[in-house]
């Protein structure tokens, strides 16, 4: 059986083991854009919750250890690979609550739904990645568990097995992967996870963590195919209920009411406990949501609001953060008391970007972005420290998106999460912003302002790479259009021209607008400018350049 205490050395050994290998986790990611997140983000979420861990008694049981788990990982979770870590992590604690110790048989169960949680929080699951692993793992410690299911060592152990065998299977389920010659990164980091979980299970991990581990890039790496999501808003109306549960309520399966609430949206959850049923759906329906709600019990709390996203496994965690005794003086003090009806918290990087948001509008601005996923609490706090009601969220970065959709529940504002996957769309997006326009309309303009701007990066390799018939060698300089490497060359002016020039042609556009990195001289952008107002002499198209000082891109384009 684990206790525990055995819970809580398997943690710490696991944020250890991971810690160890994250560099070479980082390695694995294919796409050589500099960017250092699977590993780096993986870690810091489990270091999140050895932290945390490094305060619970040994005394605990295993429930009480795994619930300070899942809730210090979704805090802590950084990236998408970060946030479907801490997934798992919370089904497993759902899975186990109310045991102080679990066999085999409790094990593998836990496991399993820790594997169905991650499932559900994608809306587009793509095998071959971390999914796989966990899948896997979780069937096969089901299979053992029928022959040893009081050994929770021996369960966990097949687990792993399970797990080994899947990773190595992911190049033959992903082309990208295959053509790296590599094995997924994030389910390379859940391996090391596992394998530091069953050597602190044996009494094996090492000395007990006191602080996070540090992040020490020698290298930029990038970021994997794994537990990326593309998540498309098809459905109106934000949905969310309290519903106080009653004897005489024509129904009580809370299960049922998911299942029906998945017939009618997206992006549902439902979280019940003997007292109460919380749900939230992204529908065109609400009158119908409601009405099936209601079957539940009373509603202690109603909210109807249109296009407003979040993560759908992540209100469970709110409630269990009190308890935590290294909380910082920001993190204890109360949200800004609402004076303002709206708020903007963007995810950026460089001083002249920031300064930008700043004037446009922008109340919060996060440092973070490539190589530099903020977590959910670095999310969180910006948004409590806006004077506002309600609160939009730009992650401005693809890997960001799924930790700002956890934000939502853990906060009494209202936020509005936007998918915008790069500084540029940010940019787009506020200046759509109109503050005397619902929430309902807001979102819908500033994303569909956000979708018009055509984003052009100009990098370095990271690595040597095969990418789209182009032979990418590590220190060469590269050009993206809109998230494909179309460009390489040793020169970042004659890249950013060709990545300008295409962007126009393919998209059409009448404003060129160019923000040049750190590093950046006077001299080059006024080449670059000067290079591009000789192309569209005949004023078809304006071209302006704004110092963003940020880092790793030596500009960023945007086409409108």
């Amino acid at each position: 059986m684990l206790s525990g205490k055995m819970l809580k050395a398997g943690m710490l050994s696991a944020a250890q083991h991971l810690g160890l290998h994250s560099n070479e986790v980082d390695a694995l990611n294919v796409f050589p854009v500099p960017d250092g997140d699977t590993g780096t983000n993986m870690t810091m979420t489990v270091s999140a919750a050895a932290r945390e861990l490094a305060l619970v008694s040994d005394e605990s049981g295993f429930d009480e250890a795994a619930e300070r788990i899942a809730s210090a990982m979704l805090r802590g979770a950084r990236g998408n690979s970060g946030v479907i870590l801490s997934l798992i992590f919370r089904g497993i604690a759902k899975s186990v609550k109310g045991m102080r110790s679990v066999g085999g048989s409790e094990l593998a169960q836990a496991l399993a739904l820790g594997s169905e949680a991650a499932y559900k929080a994608v809306m587009k699951p793509t095998e071959g990645t971390i999914l796989t692993v966990v899948r896997q793992a979780a069937q096969h410690a089901a299979e053992s568990a029928q022959e040893r299911a009081p050994d929770a060592i021996a369960v966990w152990n097949a687990a792993l097995h399970g797990a080994r065998e899947a990773l190595a299977q992911t190049p033959s389920m992903l082309p990208v992967l295959q053509q790296a010659g590599v094995v997924d990164a994030g389910g390379q980091g859940l391996v090391y996870v596992m394998e530091g979980l069953l050597q602190g299970f044996l009494g094996k991990g090492g000395a007990v963590m006191t602080k996070e581990l540090p992040v020490i890039l020698e290298e930029p790496h990038q970021r994997s195919a794994a537990a990326s999501s593309e998540l498309d808003i098809q459905f109106a109306y934000c949905t969310e209920f309290l519903v106080e549960r009653s004897a005489k309520a024509e129904r009580s399966d809370a299960e049922t009411l998911r299942q029906s609430l998945m017939q009618l949206g997206d992006c549902v959850v439902v979280v019940d406990d003997d007292e109460v049923i919380k749900g939230h759906v992204h529908t065109n329906s609400p009158g119908t949501v409601l009405s099936l709600a209601q079957a539940y019990g009373a509603f202690a709390q109603v909210k109807v609001e249109n296009m407003k996203l979040q993560h759908k496994e992540a209100a469970w965690a709110a409630a269990n953060t009190e308890t935590q005794e290294n909380e910082s003086a920001e993190r204890q003090a109360p949200p800004q008391v609402a004076q303002a009806a709206y708020g903007i918290v963007a995810v950026a990087n460089g001083e002249g970007v920031t300064a930008l948001l700043g004037e446009i509008g922008v109340d919060e601005v996060v440092a973070g972005g490539q190589s530099m996923n903020p977590s959910t609490e670095d999310l969180l706090r910006a948004v409590n420290r806006c004077p506002a009601a309600h609160v939009f969220i730009l992650p401005n970065n693809k890997n960001i998106i799924m930790t700002a959709e956890q934000v939502a529940p853990l906060t009494e504002r209202g936020v509005s999460v936007l998918q915008t996957r790069s500084v540029v769309q940010g940019i787009g997006a506020v200046l759509a912003f109109d503050e005397n326009a619902g929430v309902e309309a807001n979102h819908v303009q500033m994303q569909r302002a956000a979708e018009r701007v055509q984003t052009g990066l100009v990098t370095y390799a990271a690595r040597d790479s095969s990418v789209e018939n182009l032979e990418i060698r590590k220190g060469a300089v590269i050009g993206l259009e809109n998230g494909k490497l179309t460009q390489t060359d040793s020169d970042p002016v004659r890249v950013a021209e060709r990545v300008a020039r295409h962007l126009v042609r393919r998209h059409g556009g009448s404003i060129i607008t160019i923000y040049s990195g750190e590093g950046i001289t006077e001299q080059q952008t006024e080449q670059l400018t000067k290079a591009l107002e000789h192309r569209y002499n005949d004023g078809s198209v304006e071209i302006a350049a704004i110092p963003g000082g940020q880092p790793l891109y030596y500009f960023m384009i945007a086409v409108e």
